[in-house]
């Protein structure tokens, strides 16, 4: 089972961005996934910056994916994907279809991204055939989705891709066209101020009594807890999962690399140190059986 790291979903300094991946050509991960996946205004590291990063981390031995935005709304997104895909010279994580249409033109292998919204064994086919060749799920599929749909593409006869599961970070939940971090200050979209860069972890939102519910991440919302499915490697393992993927965060990365890289040489499962997630069991995504780390 490898460990995989996540594209970062924040918006963090150029410098500091720099010294994590520096960092993390060190750690026990063998896939880094680099990009920006959620707002295009954010640019403290252009395209050519993520292409020479994903040459040094490749020279390090990692397994490199350049990650695309999820949203792609503007002719300029899709001019940044053309160029992630034809010079970028690796893989390409698709959270978009315009994406995957980018990669199936130049033959160009690609994981499909967990906001590819698949919930089927032949669509995971058909995405194949373009050249999908891991799969990452939407954080809602849970066992349950991810074991029927390995015993129909069996039934039909078709081979299911290698699975990336989201086993570490708070949870992506939505993206919209609008910002939510710009909102929160009353300032407009095209004149945030960038005021995402202040906070790495994102945005605490509290309901009305106090109690800490969701992150504000620019355009997306992240679930408040930080999601540990370390507990389920058993079950992980029988669904022939190939690969966990950890989503940075601010602080104790490589504690939490290490304490996944532990877990996976061991048979049994490790004890929890973040969130239950609910979704993987079918259940309300928020749990709180767990403090996150």
């Amino acid at each position: 089972m490898k460990l995989s790291l996540g594209p970062l979903q924040y918006f963090w300094p150029r410098e500091r961005t720099l010294a994590f991946y520096r960092a993390a050509a060190t750690w026990p991960v063998d896939i880094v996934h680099l990009g920006e996946t959620v707002c295009s205004k954010r640019r403290e590291l252009r395209t050519r910056d993520w292409i020479a990063l994903a040459g040094e981390l490749a020279a390090a031995g990692k397994e490199v994916v350049l990650s695309s935005l999820a949203l792609v709304e503007a002719e300029s997104d899709l001019a940044v994907l053309e160029r992630l895909v034809a010079e970028g010279g690796t893989m390409i994580e698709a959270n978009d279809f315009s994406a995957v249409q980018a990669c199936a033109e130049r033959n160009v292998p690609f994981v499909g991204g967990p906001t590819l919204n698949v919930y089927n064994h032949r669509a995971l086919a058909l995405l194949a055939l373009d050249g999908m060749c891991r799969w990452v799920p939407g954080v809602e599929q849970g066992h349950a989705l991810l074991r029927e749909l390995r015993e129909a593409a069996s039934a039909d006869g078709l081979a299911m891709p290698q699975l990336e599961v989201i086993a570490w970070g708070r949870l992506p939940l939505a993206y919209s066209a609008r910002c939510f971090t710009a909102r929160a200050f009353d300032l407009p979209k095209d004149r945030c101020g960038f005021r995402c860069i202040d906070h790495p972890d994102g945005l605490p939102l509290a309901t009305r009594e106090g109690t800490p519910f969701l992150r504000i991440n620019g355009i997306q919302v992240q679930g408040e807890e930080i999601t540990d499915l370390g507990p389920e490697l058993p079950r992980l393992r029988e669904l022939d999962v190939g690969v966990l993927r950890l989503y940075p965060q601010a602080d104790g990365m490589a504690e939490v690399v290490a304490h996944f890289d532990a877990a996976r040489r061991s048979p049994g499962a490790p004890p929890p140190i973040g969130a239950r997630n609910g979704y993987w069991h079918g259940e309300a995504g928020m749990r709180r059986e767990h403090a996150p780390a």
